[in-house]
């Protein structure tokens, strides 16, 4: 997925770096923590690499990702692949509040698309509840069309808002496509929590933190996935469809509340080594961060050069750089 935030063009540098910092080269019986785990990048990484990883997001999607990538493992029966594929469309959530032809007044998705995402889910939990698919099954599946409708979906990138005319990408039929199985030495646990909560409940060698940068929330970024991940019929709001996310915005998110988290999750943290993504533009200043993680042990940074997620055209965005520099801030906790 094109993902805000992603770490895919960064993962060289994350690997070589922490390998430096902790002297791990191999990460069998060692345990790394991806607590904003996103759409799963790192968390598998490592998890190729041996380690036992553990995986958090605060949005279901991800969730459901990372259910995937850190708790599959070969074998997983896909045969259900092309049945799925063949089934008819329904004018199910989807249609009826993402797709123009229902009268929603919303258009993420053409209508042909939209309904065929309702028959994929909807059959997809009733197979589950009837025991026809098994649970690494169906979070496999459930991953493979969230993943899949991503690509398909009428907007510019994110789903704060969506196209006036459906564009040529999201006019094609819409098939379901399988993602990767990462196999790994162990396979992990992925939770679904409020980072700062879950942080006092678990312990490990490797902390990888990668909290947003900015105000812009994942909730109001991806509501349509959240919305398609639960397939829970929420109550929609305003011309873009948001559903209610209030429990799902995060503190990391906000000026006002980002310091005393970050250093309360520091604080709590039971890993030796901690590492936190951030940017040169982000809301915690570089020697705020600094000072913070000095407090609890020997620190240390790393930078690289970075390519811009683009969102929008360059002369309606805040920033008009086309990189900036992520740096990589590392503890050796006491």
């Amino acid at each position: 997925m094109n993902y805000i935030g992603s770490k895919l063009s960064l993962i060289n540098f994350l690997q070589d770096t922490i390998q430096t910092v902790t002297g791990i080269t191999n990460g069998k019986g060692y345990v790394f923590a991806d607590l904003f785990a996103g759409t799963g990048i790192v968390g598998s990484t490592f998890k190729q690499q041996g380690y036992f990883v553990i995986a958090n997001d605060i949005q279901h999607y991800s969730y459901i990702l990372n259910k995937h990538f850190i708790e599959n493992s070969s074998p997983i029966d896909t045969s259900k692949l092309d049945y799925l594929n063949t089934l008819e469309g329904v004018d199910g959530f989807v249609y009826q509040n993402y797709c123009s032809g229902s009268g929603s007044g919303r258009n993420y998705f053409s209508d042909v698309n939209g309904r065929k995402c309702d028959a994929i889910r909807i059959e997809l939990e009733d197979l589950h509840l009837n025991g026809q698919i098994s649970d690494k099954e169906y979070y496999y599946f459930l991953a493979c069309l969230i993943n899949s409708i991503d690509k398909y979906a009428n907007t510019a990138s994110v789903y704060g808002a969506f196209l006036k005319h459906i564009k040529k990408s999201a006019a094609k039929e819409f098939s379901l496509k399988l993602l990767p199985i990462i196999d790994g030495t162990e396979n992990g646990l992925v939770y679904n929590e409020d980072i700062n909560i879950l942080i006092k409940s678990i312990s490990g060698d490797v902390l990888y933190l990668d909290p947003p940068y900015n105000a812009r929330q994942y909730c109001s970024n991806y509501h349509v996935l959240e919305t398609i991940s639960r397939y829970d019929h929420p109550k929609l709001n305003g011309v873009t469809g948001l559903r209610d996310s209030t429990k799902q915005k995060s503190a990391f998110c906000s000026k006002r509340t980002i310091t005393d988290v970050f250093e309360q999750l520091i604080a709590d943290a039971q890993f030796k080594y901690i590492f936190l993504s951030y940017n040169n533009e982000g809301l915690m200043s570089l020697d705020t961060i600094k000072f913070i993680m000095e407090k609890y042990g020997k620190y240390s940074i790393f930078t690289k050069d970075h390519r811009r997620f683009k969102a929008d055209k360059d002369e309606n965005r805040e920033h008009k750089a086309s990189a900036t520099v992520e740096y990589l801030h590392c503890l050796t906790k006491n």
